[in-house]
């Protein structure tokens, strides 16, 4: 990794970085870019749309500009490409609800010194009950995923595959995009009773009722029923402590078939857990939001597979947006 060249400059630029932060997320609450559209347009104009004071609406959109994700003409304003693709609500690689999800989380981050030294989460799942933060959040992880798994699938040969269980799926999108991927493949997505409806229409939306079914249970304290060729567990390991992380993965191993695969998909630390960045970041993001969860490291994930019974363990060449990582094992009695 670069080093930084540490001054007065770069250490209180990090120090104010969250105004860039808070002047996006604004920006995307407030729907500015949906509001522009294709057309440029005043800043009077976009404050009498959202019905916001002219004059603020103004400085909102002059730091925009100044940020790069508006290009000024004159006294009008104009979305530039990348936002026009993701951060319009009527695009479909929108990444809005992300962002608002992001901003749900700022409070608990301004406390991380607080959990540091109690080692507890500031923030509790009863924020959830909120409708706007859980659409944000469940939204959020399914555009995340649309965005992800169109060529995330292409990474695993399945076509000798039938049967692939989506654990911790939420609205089922990589179940979704593996049996797309794979015309033979039949998959049940294994989450939450609450997330069934949503996960039923996303479903049905891509036409594959007769493939994919929905399960409903807890992965961390149920057992998991049925055989299955492929397991896909994603971005749900660093939710817990290593204890339930190791009994999750013994759990989907057990479901394997002879020759069948687990496939981890997480935010996986460096062995010395100082990078990947967001890795190490988001270990932080789950110290203030969980009891146990954190983020591992490759050689963690290695050895609860190893303890599983798993062989023949493998990093896959895939890197997320924001540096997550692909294990591999396989059941080879």
């Amino acid at each position: 990794m670069e080093k930084t060249n540490w001054n007065p400059g770069t250490l209180l630029g990090i120090s104010g970085q969250y105004w860039k932060t808070c002047t996006l997320h604004a920006a995307v609450k407030l729907d500015i870019f949906t509001t522009i559209g294709d057309e440029a347009m005043s800043g009077s104009t976009v404050a009498e749309k959202i019905n916001a004071d002219a004059d603020a609406v103004g400085r909102l959109l002059n730091a925009l500009a100044a940020l790069g994700l508006l290009e000024k003409k004159v006294d009008t304003f104009l979305n530039i490409d990348a936002v026009g693709r993701f951060l319009r609500k009527d695009s479909k690689t929108y990444l809005g609800y992300m962002i608002l999800h992001h901003h749900h989380l700022v409070a608990s981050w301004s406390k991380l010194d607080q959990a540091v030294l109690t080692g507890k989460p500031v923030r509790t799942r009863s924020s959830f009950n909120d409708e706007s933060v859980r659409e944000a959040f469940l939204m959020g992880m399914f555009n995340n995923a649309m965005l992800q798994a169109p060529h995330l699938v292409e990474t695993f040969d399945l076509s000798a595959c039938q049967n692939l269980l989506d654990m911790g799926g939420g609205p089922g999108t990589y179940a979704i995009h593996f049996c797309l991927q794979n015309p033979q493949l039949n998959a049940v997505v294994f989450d939450l009773p609450t997330t069934q409806p949503f996960a039923e229409k996303t479903i049905a939306q891509f036409g594959l009722r007769d493939r994919i079914s929905f399960m409903a249970g807890n992965y961390v304290t149920e057992a998991i029923k049925g055989r299955y060729d492929v397991v896909w567990m994603s971005h749900i390991l660093h939710g817990e402590g290593p204890l339930d992380c190791r009994d999750m993965i013994q759990k989907a191993a057990a479901t394997l078939t002879s020759g069948g695969m687990l496939l981890l998909h997480d935010f996986i630390l460096d062995d010395t857990r100082d990078g990947p960045l967001f890795p190490t970041l988001f270990s932080m993001n789950m110290l203030l939001g969980t009891p146990e969860g954190r983020s591992y490291t490759e050689q963690e994930l290695v050895d609860m597979m190893k303890q599983a019974g798993l062989s023949d363990i493998q990093r896959a060449p895939y890197c997320g947006p924001t540096e997550s990582g692909i294990l591999s094992g396989k059941k080879t009695t």
